[in-house]
């Protein structure tokens, strides 16, 4: 599912605006001041941010910035009173891809946001191909050459994760916390011993292999 960050202090309209992100098929994560929301994308990941101008501890435009420095490609759409020409020239120039001027219909919120992300080129995929794997969210099922593989459901979403986010480092706590949900039994060496099993698994996979970060914690490289 899509994840979008919501940086916005006003809470009623905070709530309103994710109520039809999640009424739209969106995962969103509210924030009520810039440095949360900071903090939050720096931690997460996020397929783009919907985000205030003038809000406490750092305001819209101190937020933007640090998207960019972070990742240049995730869409930031601003909501704003602010229509000035300076506020918006000051947007584009930090690389804000869409302005909504306060007060705004939440349908055309929803269709702003579907269509940067199109732009963007960042869709929600249900399917994943890399060179000889094949693998289906809806379906549960992965496929080697045509071959199934037998995977767990924690297997199936681990390795979904890894693929949806090549190249991206997940620590040993992070995995805990989402795939095991903090379950008291499961330590670091849980984690490990499950990602032996995936590399055992996948190892006549073709497009990608599963390596260890030193002292971080996994990734998938595609090859």
């Amino acid at each position: 599912m899509i994840k979008i960050l919501v940086a916005e202090d006003d809470k009623d309209l905070n709530k309103l605006v994710c109520t039809y992100l999640t009424a739209s098929g969106y995962a969103p994560t509210a924030c009520h001041d810039g440095a949360q929301a900071i903090q939050e994308f720096e931690n997460g990941e996020y397929s783009l941010v919907l985000s205030d101008v003038m809000m406490p501890r750092a305001d819209g435009f101190t937020l933007a910035e640090r998207v960019r420095e972070n990742d240049k490609r995730v869409p930031v759409i601003f909501m704003t009173a602010l229509s000035d020409k300076p506020s918006k020239q000051l947007g584009f120039k930090l690389g804000v891809d869409d302005y909504l001027v306060k007060p705004f219909d939440l349908d055309e919120l929803i269709m702003r946001v579907a269509a940067v992300l199109r732009r963007a080129g960042i869709e929600e995929s249900r399917e994943i191909n890399i060179g000889n794997f094949r693998m289906n969210k809806d379906e549960h099922t992965a496929y080697v050459d045509g071959e199934e593989l037998p995977l767990t459901v924690r297997e199936f979403d681990l390795l979904f994760k890894f693929l949806s986010y090549p190249k991206k480092t997940f620590t040993r706590s992070q995995l805990m916390a989402e795939f095991w949900d903090f379950d008291s039994s499961a330590t670091s060496r849980t984690v490990d011993v499950y990602m032996a099993k995936l590399r055992e698994k996948t190892s006549r996979c073709t497009g990608f292999e599963i390596v260890t970060v030193h002292g971080l914690g996994y990734k998938a490289v595609l090859k």
